[in-house]
């Protein structure tokens, strides 16, 4: 672990977590925070000893070349920090790593001890999964937590989930039990499309941030990339009939199921989006 030292007084932070693994279908939460990462340049600050919760018969290490030089990179999960300047300054802790093999408790209490003390005020949670949606529409995301008065002040559902659960679900409660607030989002991939990436469903849980956090994240490609992505699946559904055929049953359950708020309360929701984000573009040069 590298001792905290070194990291500055952190404003209003927010730790934001996704792992690989069981819980990110299409790699589509991991690859979400990677790109907030790699946009705002995130300082690594600490690592979890691999040794403490990863077999490495299941997620092996990598050998790469540096200068000539023979590494190693050890699986594990590494913290890093960004500062959000759009609209308004914030800090944001971000985790990435793999799901653990084992001491889950453990591997949770780490994590929760250095969101203490480095005065994290929340956590919020990214996974993807499996479900029957249509690649054609929005990426569902749905927004839970097991806190009742965080379900109530952030509008979320209360989790009612029974049954098999990952990392991110054992997370979440930790972070209840301790205290802290906690959401949870999942985007909902495509179960016959399930090889990453999925572009669409990362700009899905973008987006979802950027409005749960009142910040704005620098896209880059991903809209392009989530187009491409939709018109590569659109035509390998083309060649196939009976795939054709079940993408469009999808699509006419998806669209009864909207079509009592398609005219109402959806609709508004997304123009208050648009008007947000548009206040929040730069002005144009002339303007």
């Amino acid at each position: 672990m590298v001792e905290l030292e070194d990291v500055p007084e952190l404003i209003d932070p927010v730790m934001v977590a996704a792992f690989e693994g069981w819980n990110d279908a299409g790699d589509a939460a991991s690859t979400a925070v990677a790109h907030m990462d790699d946009t705002w340049g995130g300082k690594v600050f600490a690592e979890l000893d691999a040794e403490d919760y990863y077999d490495f018969q299941v997620n092996r290490p990598t050998v790469w070349m540096d200068g000539g030089v023979r590494r190693i990179t050890w699986p594990t999960t590494r913290l890093s920090v960004i500062r959000v300047t759009e609209p308004k300054t914030r800090d944001l802790v971000l985790v990435r790593g793999i799901e653990p093999s084992m001491r889950w408790r453990s591997f949770c209490q780490e994590l929760l001890h250095l969101a203490h003390e480095l005065g994290v005020e929340m956590v919020v949670i990214l996974g993807a999964l499996l479900g029957d949606t249509p690649h054609t529409r929005p990426v569902p995301v749905s927004g839970v937590t097991s806190d009742p008065d965080v379900a109530r002040s952030l509008e979320l559902e209360e989790s009612r989930y029974e049954g098999p659960t990952g990392i991110v679900g054992v997370l979440q409660e930790a972070c209840a039990q301790a205290g802290i607030p906690v959401a949870t989002f999942w985007a909902a991939v495509p179960h016959y499309v399930a090889q990453p990436p999925n572009p669409k469903a990362t700009l899905a849980l973008l987006n979802k941030l950027e409005d749960l956090l009142d910040i704005r994240v620098p896209l880059g490609d991903l809209p392009e990339d989530a187009r491409a992505w939709q018109l590569g699946v659109d035509q390998l559904a083309a060649e196939d009939s009976e795939v054709a055929e079940y993408v469009q049953q999808l699509e006419e359950a998806k669209d009864t199921v909207d079509l009592p708020e398609a005219s109402g309360e959806a609709i508004a929701r997304e123009f208050e989006r648009y008007l947000r984000r548009r206040d929040n573009q730069p002005p144009k040069t002339g303007d």
